[in-house]
């Protein structure tokens, strides 16, 4: 089968890397260490003028769960128009009830919204309280695919679950494993379950080249490091890249 790998970057030198190394997608985002938020209109305009690599925007207005206020509803729409109108080919959106649904009224807003752009329905389905349920609203509301670690902590140890919902999707949607993915699981994650596309940070820590540290201050947590991040690494992307070419 044709593997699709999609890498989730929150810079441009990572979707840089990520297109040099052959994946087929990105999505573009920002802190992802709260799990994603949206990315800001000069990073997705940047990035929309770059070739040879499709990108969907992660539509994320705060971290914390997926329970979501009109106001908040509002600003989704809009920041949906707004990477519409810079050039994504997606984005990847998502909410629940208070009660662990899909919100139906809520998704068919965003859906609304996209415009006939790609739109996939991220993470939020796996804190959803009937996975088989939730799948068919998603497929009913339009998504393209549905991105899930199988409720589990990582795609790999979600894999039964992945698999029944392959099944159950029957190719009206795409199923696409995420979280914990890296060359020595993508394609046993693959294989094991009949998804065709996967999902990955791929990241690494990488050393600040500041010279001048003040060590004692910081700008967040009160034990972050403001001389080091986590970034798109190319060793990582070549290596899933190449693992899933045997597919």
């Amino acid at each position: 089968m044709t593997a699709l790998l999609e890498i989730c970057t929150g810079s441009y030198d990572g979707v840089l890397t990520a297109a040099r190394c052959g994946a087929a997608r990105v999505e573009l985002c920002s802190g992802l260490d709260e799990g994603g938020l949206t990315p800001s209109a000069g990073l997705i305009r940047s990035v929309c003028a770059l070739e040879g690599i499709r990108k969907h925007v992660l539509i994320r207005p705060r971290g914390g769960d997926f329970l979501y206020t009109p106001e908040e509803l509002r600003i989704m729409e809009t920041d949906i128009r707004m990477a519409h109108e810079l050039g994504a080919d997606g984005v990847v959106v998502g909410a629940l009830t208070a009660d662990g649904d899909v919100d139906e009224e809520a998704a068919e807003r965003l859906v609304e919204a996209a415009g006939g752009m790609s739109v996939t329905f991220h993470r939020a389905f796996d804190l959803c309280a009937d996975p088989f349920a939730a799948l068919e609203s998603i497929i009913r509301l339009g998504f393209h695919r549905l991105l899930t670690s199988g409720r589990a902590a990582t795609a790999e140890k979600g894999i039964p679950l992945l698999r029944q919902l392959v099944e159950q999707a029957a190719g009206r949607i795409s199923v696409m494993p995420g979280c914990g993915v890296g060359p020595g699981n993508a394609a046993l994650i693959l294989r094991e379950t009949g998804a065709r596309e996967i999902h990955a940070s791929a990241r690494e820590r990488m050393d600040s080249r500041m010279r001048y540290r003040l060590n004692d201050v910081t700008m967040g947590k009160n034990d972050s490091d403001e001389y080091s991040r986590l970034e798109t690494s190319e060793e990582k992307v070549r290596g899933i890249v190449q693992s899933l070419a045997g597919l």
